[in-house]
């Protein structure tokens, strides 16, 4: 079991600070930063988390770095439905139907799905349905041969643009079960060799049902200041056309009846 020097150590290396850098950014020397890292000097709870604040350690994490101190866990972890987070049920809900006639849904930090707007559901019609049990991951979904990978174009652009999101998202946190979806899914592929992202928002996945494409970006939305677990780890992905063509698709008055059947 690591000491909280330790963990706060590891933070630092993996945000590439030095200890300096982070004395600076908590207000406090980089010598008591130093005696913390060692051991040499027991930290106060408010002092872990300022340095956590710092060095952006999700909350989670810092109920880690406060129980390895000694200290209680200072964020509730509490199931997102109506009974115990209604509010925060009630904004993201509203925010999706808010995106239609443009689909819309809130993942988990393991790109579980925990709600959609009305605007996805006619791009599921033809997914097998053992992978829209619950829970539906969209990670799974998009790349699987059951799913959605055979009507994406650009398949390899879309591996390759979640295979940045979540090498990112795991340099930033660490997760066994994420770890394990990434090698399952994102293994390196014979077509992707050399395929780099320079941009997310601008490499759209194009779908074609039948003989219709219909080619959309993402954009994804996090709670700003949340104190609570399963907030600070949940996104919000919003979809839009990016041609012409695929704009007329989602207003058009046969939208509703989804894409064309392969």
């Amino acid at each position: 079991m690591y000491t909280v020097g330790e963990l706060l150590r590891q933070w630092r290396h993996r945000r590439r600070l030095s200890q300096l850098d982070l004395a600076i950014a908590a207000d406090v020397s980089a010598r008591h930063v130093s005696l913390v890292e060692t051991g040499k000097s027991n930290p106060s709870a408010e002092m872990i988390l300022r340095l956590a604040e710092q060095l952006d350690v999700p909350l989670r994490e810092r109920n880690r770095l406060l129980l390895a101190a000694g200290f209680a866990p200072r964020y509730a972890e509490r199931p997102l439905d109506r009974q115990a987070l209604s509010a925060a049920w009630d904004a993201i809900a509203r925010v999706l139907r808010a995106h239609e006639p443009y689909p819309a849904l809130a993942i988990d930090r393991r790109w579980n799905i925990v709600m959609t707007n009305g605007a996805l559901d006619p791009f599921l019609a033809h997914v097998a349905p053992d992978l829209l049990v619950p829970p539906i991951n969209l990670a799974r979904l998009g790349l699987d041969p059951r799913g959605l990978a055979p009507h994406i174009v650009n398949l390899a652009d879309v591996r390759a643009l979640l295979r940045t999101r979540i090498t990112r998202q795991l340099a930033t946190a660490p997760d066994p079960e994420l770890t394990a979806l990434y090698e399952e899914l994102l293994a390196p592929h014979p077509g992707d060799a050399g395929l780099r992202i320079e941009s997310e928002i601008a490499t759209p996945m194009i779908f074609r049902f039948g003989g219709r494409e219909l080619s959309l970006f993402s954009t994804t939305t996090t709670f700003g200041t949340p104190m609570d677990i399963t907030l600070d780890e949940i996104a919000i992905e919003s979809y839009y056309p990016s041609d012409a063509e695929s704009a007329a698709y989602f207003t058009s008055p046969d939208a509703g009846s989804g894409p064309p059947a392969p």
